[in-house]
Protein backbone atom coordinates (compact mmCIF):
# COMPACT_ATOMS: atom_id res chain seq x y z
CA UNK A 1 0.00 0.00 0.00
CA UNK A 2 1.09 3.58 -0.67
CA UNK A 3 -0.06 6.75 1.08
CA UNK A 4 0.63 10.31 -0.01
CA UNK A 5 0.20 13.69 1.63
CA UNK A 6 1.60 17.16 0.91
CA UNK A 7 2.61 19.78 3.47
CA UNK A 8 -0.18 22.35 3.92
CA UNK A 9 -2.59 20.26 1.80
CA UNK A 10 -5.58 18.71 3.52
CA UNK A 11 -5.81 15.83 1.08
CA UNK A 12 -4.86 12.22 1.73
CA UNK A 13 -4.33 9.60 -1.00
CA UNK A 14 -4.19 5.85 -0.45
CA UNK A 15 -3.31 3.39 -3.21
CA UNK A 16 -3.57 -0.33 -2.59
CA UNK A 17 -3.69 -3.61 -4.56
CA UNK A 18 -6.93 -5.57 -4.52
CA UNK A 19 -5.15 -8.30 -2.55
CA UNK A 20 -4.74 -5.84 0.34
CA UNK A 21 -8.30 -4.49 0.41
CA UNK A 22 -9.01 -5.74 3.95
CA UNK A 23 -6.05 -3.91 5.46
CA UNK A 24 -6.68 -0.82 3.34
CA UNK A 25 -10.36 -0.45 4.17
CA UNK A 26 -9.65 -0.68 7.90
CA UNK A 27 -7.58 2.50 7.73
CA UNK A 28 -9.29 5.61 9.22
CA UNK A 29 -9.05 7.58 5.96
CA UNK A 30 -11.01 4.86 4.14
CA UNK A 31 -14.01 5.63 6.38
CA UNK A 32 -14.05 9.27 5.22
CA UNK A 33 -16.06 11.00 2.53
CA UNK A 34 -14.11 11.08 -0.72
CA UNK A 35 -13.61 9.85 -4.26
CA UNK A 36 -11.99 6.67 -5.47
CA UNK A 37 -10.53 5.23 -8.66
CA UNK A 38 -10.53 1.55 -9.62
CA UNK A 39 -7.80 0.53 -12.09
CA UNK A 40 -7.39 -2.75 -13.95
CA UNK A 41 -7.99 -4.55 -17.23
CA UNK A 42 -10.98 -6.12 -18.94
CA UNK A 43 -10.67 -8.39 -21.97
CA UNK A 44 -6.99 -7.44 -22.26
CA UNK A 45 -7.61 -3.68 -22.35
CA UNK A 46 -7.00 -1.15 -19.56
CA UNK A 47 -10.05 0.10 -17.70
CA UNK A 48 -10.81 2.44 -14.82
CA UNK A 49 -13.84 3.54 -12.83
CA UNK A 50 -14.22 6.79 -10.85
CA UNK A 51 -16.74 7.07 -8.03
CA UNK A 52 -17.61 8.97 -4.85
CA UNK A 53 -18.98 7.98 -1.46
CA UNK A 54 -19.71 9.39 1.97
CA UNK A 55 -17.90 6.34 3.34
CA UNK A 56 -15.34 5.06 0.86
CA UNK A 57 -14.84 1.70 2.61
CA UNK A 58 -18.54 0.82 2.51
CA UNK A 59 -18.78 1.59 -1.21
CA UNK A 60 -15.55 -0.23 -1.99
CA UNK A 61 -16.74 -3.43 -0.31
CA UNK A 62 -19.58 -3.54 -2.82
CA UNK A 63 -17.12 -3.23 -5.69
CA UNK A 64 -15.20 -6.26 -4.41
CA UNK A 65 -18.17 -8.43 -5.29
CA UNK A 66 -19.72 -6.63 -8.29
CA UNK A 67 -16.59 -5.57 -10.21
CA UNK A 68 -14.07 -8.35 -10.72
CA UNK A 69 -11.82 -6.64 -13.31
CA UNK A 70 -9.92 -4.15 -11.14
CA UNK A 71 -6.64 -4.99 -9.44
CA UNK A 72 -5.73 -1.73 -7.67
CA UNK A 73 -7.60 1.21 -6.18
CA UNK A 74 -6.91 4.80 -5.18
CA UNK A 75 -8.88 6.44 -2.35
CA UNK A 76 -8.82 10.24 -2.18
CA UNK A 77 -10.05 11.93 0.99
CA UNK A 78 -8.81 14.41 3.60
CA UNK A 79 -6.94 13.85 6.84
CA UNK A 80 -9.68 15.46 8.92
CA UNK A 81 -12.69 14.21 6.91
CA UNK A 82 -13.34 17.76 5.70
CA UNK A 83 -15.16 16.92 2.47
CA UNK A 84 -18.94 16.63 2.26
CA UNK A 85 -21.23 15.12 -0.36
CA UNK A 86 -21.33 18.18 -2.65
CA UNK A 87 -17.51 18.42 -2.58
CA UNK A 88 -16.94 14.83 -3.66
CA UNK A 89 -19.63 14.90 -6.34
CA UNK A 90 -17.86 17.93 -7.80
CA UNK A 91 -14.48 16.16 -7.61
CA UNK A 92 -15.91 12.99 -9.17
CA UNK A 93 -17.35 14.97 -12.09
CA UNK A 94 -14.12 16.88 -12.68
CA UNK A 95 -11.94 13.75 -12.50
CA UNK A 96 -14.14 12.00 -15.07
CA UNK A 97 -13.94 15.11 -17.29
CA UNK A 98 -10.15 15.24 -17.02
CA UNK A 99 -9.69 11.50 -17.62
CA UNK A 100 -11.90 11.61 -20.71
CA UNK A 101 -10.19 14.73 -22.03
CA UNK A 102 -6.76 13.09 -21.75
CA UNK A 103 -8.04 9.74 -22.97
CA UNK A 104 -5.18 7.57 -21.78
CA UNK A 105 -7.48 5.22 -19.82
CA UNK A 106 -10.96 4.07 -20.90
CA UNK A 107 -13.61 4.50 -18.21
CA UNK A 108 -16.37 2.13 -17.18
CA UNK A 109 -18.40 5.17 -16.11
CA UNK A 110 -21.38 5.78 -18.34
CA UNK A 111 -22.08 9.51 -18.58
CA UNK A 112 -19.96 12.20 -16.96
CA UNK A 113 -21.59 12.90 -13.56
CA UNK A 114 -23.25 16.28 -13.16
CA UNK A 115 -21.26 18.74 -11.08
CA UNK A 116 -22.82 19.56 -7.75
CA UNK A 117 -23.88 23.11 -6.93
CA UNK A 118 -21.10 24.78 -5.00
CA UNK A 119 -20.47 28.41 -4.22
CA UNK A 120 -17.80 30.18 -6.27
CA UNK A 121 -15.43 30.04 -3.32
CA UNK A 122 -16.03 26.31 -2.78
CA UNK A 123 -15.44 25.60 -6.47
CA UNK A 124 -12.15 27.51 -6.29
CA UNK A 125 -11.15 25.41 -3.27
CA UNK A 126 -11.95 22.18 -5.12
CA UNK A 127 -10.00 23.29 -8.19
CA UNK A 128 -7.03 24.04 -5.93
CA UNK A 129 -7.45 20.60 -4.36
CA UNK A 130 -7.42 19.04 -7.84
CA UNK A 131 -4.32 20.98 -8.83
CA UNK A 132 -2.34 19.48 -5.94
CA UNK A 133 -3.90 16.07 -6.58
CA UNK A 134 -2.54 16.30 -10.12
CA UNK A 135 0.95 16.43 -8.63
CA UNK A 136 0.42 13.68 -6.07
CA UNK A 137 -1.14 10.99 -8.29
CA UNK A 138 1.76 10.65 -10.77
CA UNK A 139 4.09 10.30 -7.77
CA UNK A 140 2.25 7.07 -6.85
CA UNK A 141 2.21 5.87 -10.47
CA UNK A 142 -1.31 6.96 -11.44
CA UNK A 143 -0.88 8.77 -14.77
CA UNK A 144 -4.40 8.67 -16.20
CA UNK A 145 -5.03 12.32 -15.23
CA UNK A 146 -1.65 13.51 -16.54
CA UNK A 147 -1.57 14.99 -20.04
CA UNK A 148 1.74 14.04 -21.62
CA UNK A 149 0.99 15.47 -25.04
CA UNK A 150 2.96 18.63 -25.75
CA UNK A 151 1.86 21.42 -28.08
CA UNK A 152 4.38 22.69 -30.60
CA UNK A 153 5.26 26.41 -30.18
CA UNK A 154 3.52 28.87 -32.48
CA UNK A 155 5.59 30.12 -35.40
CA UNK A 156 5.37 33.65 -34.02
CA UNK A 157 6.91 32.43 -30.76
CA UNK A 158 9.94 30.80 -32.36
CA UNK A 159 13.11 32.83 -32.07
CA UNK A 160 16.26 31.93 -33.99
CA UNK A 161 18.72 31.51 -31.16
CA UNK A 162 20.98 28.74 -29.81
CA UNK A 163 19.23 26.06 -27.80
CA UNK A 164 19.29 26.49 -24.06
CA UNK A 165 21.66 24.20 -22.16
CA UNK A 166 18.62 22.43 -20.67
CA UNK A 167 17.33 21.47 -24.14
CA UNK A 168 19.19 18.88 -26.24
CA UNK A 169 18.10 17.03 -29.38
CA UNK A 170 18.56 13.29 -29.93
CA UNK A 171 17.86 10.93 -32.84
CA UNK A 172 16.84 7.28 -32.90
CA UNK A 173 17.12 5.32 -36.15
CA UNK A 174 16.36 1.66 -36.84
CA UNK A 175 17.27 1.18 -40.53
CA UNK A 176 16.06 -2.43 -40.66
CA UNK A 177 12.48 -1.22 -40.19
CA UNK A 178 12.97 2.32 -41.55
CA UNK A 179 12.11 3.85 -38.17
CA UNK A 180 13.17 7.40 -37.40
CA UNK A 181 12.46 9.69 -34.46
CA UNK A 182 13.76 12.90 -32.99
CA UNK A 183 13.38 13.81 -29.33
CA UNK A 184 14.19 16.83 -27.22
CA UNK A 185 15.44 16.49 -23.67
CA UNK A 186 13.74 19.39 -21.95
CA UNK A 187 13.34 19.96 -18.21
CA UNK A 188 13.88 16.27 -17.51
CA UNK A 189 11.28 15.08 -20.03
CA UNK A 190 12.11 13.03 -23.14
CA UNK A 191 9.80 14.64 -25.71
CA UNK A 192 9.43 12.69 -28.96
CA UNK A 193 8.63 15.09 -31.78
CA UNK A 194 5.55 14.93 -33.99
CA UNK A 195 6.19 13.05 -37.23
CA UNK A 196 8.35 10.32 -35.67
CA UNK A 197 7.91 6.92 -37.34
CA UNK A 198 7.29 4.02 -34.94
CA UNK A 199 6.46 0.33 -35.39
CA UNK A 200 2.81 -0.11 -36.22
CA UNK A 201 2.46 -3.01 -33.78
CA UNK A 202 4.04 -4.07 -30.51
CA UNK A 203 6.46 -6.83 -31.47
CA UNK A 204 8.05 -7.50 -28.08
CA UNK A 205 6.76 -9.46 -25.12
CA UNK A 206 3.00 -9.89 -25.15
CA UNK A 207 2.83 -10.44 -21.40
CA UNK A 208 -0.31 -8.62 -20.23
CA UNK A 209 1.75 -6.97 -17.51
CA UNK A 210 4.28 -5.44 -19.95
CA UNK A 211 3.92 -1.71 -19.31
CA UNK A 212 5.29 -0.55 -22.66
CA UNK A 213 3.04 -2.93 -24.59
CA UNK A 214 0.04 -1.40 -22.83
CA UNK A 215 1.35 2.11 -23.43
CA UNK A 216 1.84 1.44 -27.15
CA UNK A 217 -1.78 0.27 -27.37
CA UNK A 218 -3.03 3.29 -25.43
CA UNK A 219 -1.18 5.74 -27.69
CA UNK A 220 -2.78 4.14 -30.74
CA UNK A 221 -6.22 4.16 -29.10
CA UNK A 222 -5.87 7.82 -28.12
CA UNK A 223 -4.74 9.00 -31.54
CA UNK A 224 -1.23 10.01 -30.49
CA UNK A 225 0.00 7.28 -32.87
CA UNK A 226 -1.82 7.03 -36.21
CA UNK A 227 -1.21 4.36 -38.85
CA UNK A 228 0.28 5.93 -41.97
CA UNK A 229 2.11 4.14 -44.80
CA UNK A 230 2.84 1.10 -42.67
CA UNK A 231 4.11 3.07 -39.66
CA UNK A 232 2.61 4.39 -36.43
CA UNK A 233 3.31 8.10 -36.79
CA UNK A 234 3.34 10.51 -33.86
CA UNK A 235 0.67 13.15 -34.47
CA UNK A 236 2.00 15.52 -31.81
CA UNK A 237 4.92 15.92 -29.46
CA UNK A 238 4.70 13.45 -26.58
CA UNK A 239 6.66 13.37 -23.31
CA UNK A 240 8.14 10.16 -21.93
CA UNK A 241 9.79 9.64 -18.55
CA UNK A 242 12.96 8.10 -20.00
CA UNK A 243 14.82 7.43 -23.28
CA UNK A 244 14.12 3.70 -22.87
CA UNK A 245 10.37 4.29 -22.62
CA UNK A 246 10.45 6.40 -25.78
CA UNK A 247 12.69 3.89 -27.55
CA UNK A 248 10.41 0.99 -26.69
CA UNK A 249 7.40 2.70 -28.25
CA UNK A 250 9.39 3.63 -31.39
CA UNK A 251 10.82 0.12 -31.87
CA UNK A 252 7.76 -1.79 -30.68
CA UNK A 253 9.87 -3.81 -28.23
CA UNK A 254 11.99 -3.28 -25.12
CA UNK A 255 14.87 -0.94 -25.95
CA UNK A 256 17.92 0.32 -24.10
CA UNK A 257 17.33 3.98 -24.82
CA UNK A 258 20.63 5.01 -23.33
CA UNK A 259 22.34 3.24 -26.24
CA UNK A 260 19.72 3.66 -28.96
CA UNK A 261 19.36 7.46 -28.88
CA UNK A 262 22.25 9.52 -30.29
CA UNK A 263 22.96 13.21 -29.85
CA UNK A 264 21.92 15.10 -32.97
CA UNK A 265 25.10 17.19 -33.03
CA UNK A 266 27.88 15.04 -31.58
CA UNK A 267 26.55 11.62 -32.61
CA UNK A 268 27.26 10.29 -29.11
CA UNK A 269 25.04 7.67 -27.57
CA UNK A 270 22.93 9.21 -24.84
CA UNK A 271 24.81 7.27 -22.14
CA UNK A 272 28.16 8.68 -23.36
CA UNK A 273 26.80 12.20 -23.72
CA UNK A 274 25.34 12.06 -20.19
CA UNK A 275 28.69 10.84 -18.84
CA UNK A 276 30.45 13.81 -20.45
CA UNK A 277 27.91 16.18 -18.92
CA UNK A 278 28.56 14.75 -15.46
CA UNK A 279 32.33 15.03 -15.96
CA UNK A 280 32.04 18.60 -17.17
CA UNK A 281 29.85 19.51 -14.19
CA UNK A 282 32.35 17.98 -11.75
CA UNK A 283 35.28 19.89 -13.21
CA UNK A 284 33.56 23.25 -13.65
Amino acid sequence: MLTAEVFNWTGHVLRFPRTKFREALRRPEAQHTGVYVLIGEQDGSPLAYIGEAENIAERMRGHITNKDWWDSAVCISTTGDLLHKAHVKYLESRLVEIARQIGSMPLENGNTPTRSSLSEAAQANMESFLETLGIVLPAIRVDMFLNKARSAPKTSDVVASPAEPSEERFILQTPKHDLYAEAILRDGEWIVQAGARARSNWEGSTDAKTHYANLHRELVTNGILVMQNGFATFQQDYAFSSPSAAGAIINGRSTNGRKAWKHATTGQRYADWEKDQITAEATS
